[in-house]
């Protein structure tokens, strides 16, 4: 006896379903009936198993991860993943068991297909944002190693729920229309253009991605310039098709993944892992105010601490070279000091004992091309501290004492005429 016949019995108080004396519309009544006790069951059970897993299941599980050292999976209580596996149980006993729960003839074949169709889909769906959650998962839990920051895997981990949404959908038209999954991606050949075009960004930001991962050129955190795209500031996302940086001024600019490889950008990086910072700035002199430096003139220069050992050995090797070179009537026949090469000189003195500047790099003071704006005199150094603010802040004293010492050295620093010191000079001509 099978067990729809012991419900009809238990029901009707008859022997069997093909008990005589019932008419036709009657019997199907009490048919239907049956099979939706029985099915009322199959759904009992299903929400049995789902009190059973959120009550007892989930709970366990919250305390041995509560009470383990571990803190990566913690993460796994903060996702969704225990809510989809909770629901995925009750509608795995659906789909298992909605055959049993309808009789055998054509009707309830039918109905029992339809109901397992559809506990099916709901099955693929549960998959999908199970799968979901765990790549989530797993993006969070590796944002924790220092690794992420060079090697971002976000990108591929779009790539490939990208793939498993579009299978999942796949399936679930292929269950819907009853046909082999087999048959629609065969037939996505013929969609390879469409499907290129539709996701040409994805493909293009999927080949950055791996270039930008494997060459180590850009990464979370790192400070890029890029002018084109108006970017100047911090990257906080390396996604499958853009690049998320946070401006200097808060805003945050979108980048095109794939931009990075066809486009020029500057990275940053190099510097802060370094730990120095370059200074490359000019003082722009007046042409006008370079001389040679009398004997009145050296003898003050050497009272500057960072200029007294300088002077003492040029003096000497001017002294040397002058013995036969020189006459006393032609000062251009002799070697003399000026005062824009001792200025030069206390430059240099004065960044090496600099305390912020970084003496294992390098230190060039020299003279550009002298031009309508002056003759530049180009400090290139490095700081020991690469700090945005504290940086600016060196620079910036650095500068201060150069500017303010030029005058010591009868040297004026160039600045264009404006019209007001235009009047004040023909004023002073008048006069």
């Amino acid at each position: 006896m099978t067990l729809h016949d012991k419900i009809y019995e238990w029901i009707y108080n008859s022997k069997s379903i093909s008990a005589n004396g019932v008419a036709e519309a009657a019997k199907q009544s009490e048919l239907f009936i049956v099979d939706a006790v029985v099915f009322a069951g199959v759904i009992l059970v299903a929400l049995l198993a789902y009190l059973i897993t959120q009550r007892v299941v989930i709970r366990v599980t919250t305390k041995i991860v509560h009470h383990t050292k571990n803190t990566w999976d913690d993460e796994m209580l903060n996702s969704k993943l225990m809510l989809w596996l909770s629901m995925l149980v009750p509608t795995l006993i659906v789909w298992h068991l909605a055959p049993f729960a309808l009789r055998d003839d054509n009707i309830g074949v039918e109905f029992g297909k339809i109901i397992q169709n559809l506990a099916l889909l709901v099955i693929i769906a549960l998959g999908l944002l199970s799968s979901n959650s765990i790549l989530n998962i797993i993006e969070r839990i590796y944002q924790r190693y220092k690794i992420s920051r060079e090697l971002p895997i976000k990108g591929f981990i779009q790539v490939i729920k990208i793939l498993l949404f579009i299978s999942g959908i796949i399936f679930m038209v292929s269950v819907s229309l009853n046909e082999s999954p087999v048959i629609i991606f065969s037939g996505l050949g013929a969609m390879t253009a469409v499907l290129m075009l539709i996701f040409k960004d994805s493909i293009l930001g999927l080949v950055a991605g791996v270039q930008l991962a494997g060459n180590r050129m850009v990464a979370k955190g790192d400070w890029i310039e890029m002018p084109k795209y108006g970017a100047d500031g911090d990257v906080l996302e390396v996604a499958l098709t853009t690049v998320k940086v946070r401006n200097f001024d808060k805003t945050i600019t979108t980048v095109p993944t794939y931009a990075l490889i066809s486009d020029s950008f500057k990275n940053w990086r190099g510097m802060s892992q370094s730990g120095v910072r370059r200074i490359k700035r000019s003082i722009n002199l007046d042409m006008n105010s370079v001389h040679f430096l009398n004997a009145e003139q050296t003898a003050e220069m050497k009272k500057i601490t960072l200029l007294k050992e300088y002077i003492e050995a040029k003096e000497a090797d001017i002294a040397k070279w002058n013995e036969d070179k020189a006459t006393a009537d032609n000062t251009l026949n002799a070697r003399a000091l000026t005062n824009i090469g001792t200025f030069r000189a206390y430059i240099q003195a004065y960044v090496r004992n600099h305390p912020k500047i970084s003496n294992d790099e390098t230190i060039l003071i020299r003279q550009l091309q002298p031009s309508d704006k002056g003759l530049p005199i180009e400090i290139y150094i490095f700081t020991n501290d690469n700090r945005w603010v504290e940086y600016e802040g060196i620079q910036s004293d650095i500068f201060d004492h150069l500017i303010s010492s030029a005058h010591l050295f009868k040297l004026r620093i160039f600045q264009s005429p404006s019209d007001y010191s235009m009047m004040a000079f023909a004023n002073r001509e008048i006069e």
